[in-house]
């Protein structure tokens, strides 16, 4: 049994930011499907840029994405300071707010998380 929390931090601006961001999905994916292990999906800082394109089902990693759309969290503060903050709560996309504004990553390490950025 693993705890594993991915983190997207890449933006939107790039090849290899959407190369971390596909394979940031595709490792929170293989820890939903494995029988015991707990997954955490976090988009965090430039990573919640993702969030208004992967709910567009006409994006090319829409299905990947909804493969984990239940394990899907966004840091509140980088929402807001990114401009996506309507997109996250027209998504109905958890917020993570508890310590400053962003996720809590020792709460994580406390719960006994690996914490996986991409």
């Amino acid at each position: 049994m693993t705890n594993a929390a991915v983190v997207i931090l890449a933006g939107t601006e790039s090849h290899a930011d959407t190369g971390r961001l596909v394979n940031g999905l595709e490792t929170a994916k293989e820890f939903a499907q494995t029988e015991g292990d707990e997954v955490e999906l976090i988009f965090d800082g430039a990573g919640t840029q993702w969030i208004p394109e992967l709910e567009d089902p006409k994006n090319d990693y829409h299905e990947l994405y909804q493969a984990v759309r239940e394990e899907t969290s966004v840091c509140d503060f980088c929402a807001g300071a990114f401009g996506v903050s309507n997109a996250v709560a027209d998504a109905g996309v958890v917020t993570l707010d508890d310590h400053d504004g962003h996720p809590s990553i020792r709460s994580l390490v406390d719960d006994d998380y690996e914490i996986i950025t991409f």
